[in-house]
């Protein structure tokens, strides 16, 4: 654990500036009067190494998003992927990852190789709905190298999969990203299995969004002389439909006349039902009609199936709920301690 410097703040980051993170983010801090909050952020959450909890979400992740530069500031963020484990703790101030051919371009690799600058961002979006935040400087290492320093390494960190390349990253900052803006996605139960290292354009994702397609008209076009094609004018809009004519006036509504009157029963003046005594009902008069309503007939059965089984999946809801909720965060007031 590391030990902390005279102004509070962690001694690795003190080391930095006499307050964690950049100048640009302490002058805002100061123009949005937020300098009091940030302050708690980087003394309660800010580690410059990986605790216990961290080192645990590290080893169960399958992604992560990597930010890198150029040595001009230019920014690429990619993803990477891989069997829960894939990103290697090789200590509390040490992670490394395999690195692979993709698409042959080598953008993060070519980045780091002017700019060792490098953030990753992990993400838990169907346990935990946690993020944690790991920048540092990274450097390349040959799979010789960092196997005879640390040859407990997997040969596969991916199936079928030989590493030439890995990235190793010491770390400078660790620090939580809060839960309540991840979105709680659910693994489908039968998804296609990934094809690790494919070159099957179609399992690549083809042409997806036509930059291929494109590509070869304007090549097209320039090998003729010509312009890249326009892309075709939107169709001629139908003429405005005529005007709706407007409805004639309503005529008044003659009166009602009067219906004719219906004679009333003679039970309506008392005639129709035996008489009770005064003492009996406290008034004198008929005694009172007693309305007695059938009895209710039983729910027909397949209603009666049909609710019980609602009951069934609503209870079934509630138990997948119930498994689904996110543990909660360790008593020490902060999920990574």
């Amino acid at each position: 654990m590391a030990g902390t410097a005279g102004n509070g703040w962690p001694a690795g980051l003190a080391q930095r500036a006499d307050r964690p993170g950049s100048d640009g983010e302490h002058a805002l801090q100061e123009r949005l009067g937020t300098r009091e909050r940030a302050d708690r952020f980087y003394r309660d959450q800010v580690l410059d190494h990986l605790n216990a909890r961290m080192l645990e979400f590290i080893a169960a992740a399958e992604m992560f998003f990597l930010a890198t530069s150029d040595r001009h500031g230019e920014c690429d963020n990619t993803f990477r992927a891989g069997p829960a484990g894939f990103l290697h703790a090789l200590d509390a101030r040490t992670l490394a990852w395999p690195e692979y051919r993709g698409n042959g371009v080598h953008a993060s690799l070519g980045n780091l190789a002017e700019n060792p600058h490098a953030g990753l961002l992990l993400l838990d979006f169907d346990r935990a709905r946690i993020g944690l935040h790991v920048n540092g400087r990274a450097r390349m290492a040959d799979d010789d190298e960092l196997r005879a320093a640390h040859p407990w390494l997997p040969d596969e960190s991916v199936p079928g999969r030989r590493t030439r390349i890995w990235v190793r990253l010491e770390v400078e900052e660790a620090y939580i990203h809060c839960a309540k803006h991840i979105p709680h996605l659910v693994k489908a139960p039968k998804r296609t299995a990934r094809d690790w290292g494919t070159d099957d354009q179609r399992r690549k994702g083809g042409d997806f969004f036509g930059a291929a397609r494109e590509a070869r008209e304007e090549r097209a076009a320039r090998e003729h002389g010509g312009a890249p094609p326009v892309p075709p004018a939107a169709p001629p809009m139908a003429p405005p439909a005529p005007p709706v004519p407007a409805l004639p006036p309503v005529p008044p509504v003659p009166p009602v006349a009067h219906a004719p009157q219906v004679p009333v029963p003679a039970h309506a003046h008392g005639h129709g039902y035996p008489q009770q005594p005064a003492h009996e009902t406290g008034y004198g008069g008929p005694a009172p009609h007693h309305y007695h309503p059938a009895p209710a007939q039983p729910a027909p059965p397949q209603a009666a199936e049909w609710r019980a089984e609602a009951l069934r999946a609503l209870e079934r809801a509630r138990r997948v709920e119930r498994a689904e909720q996110p543990p909660s965060p360790p008593p020490s007031g902060g999920w990574f301690g």
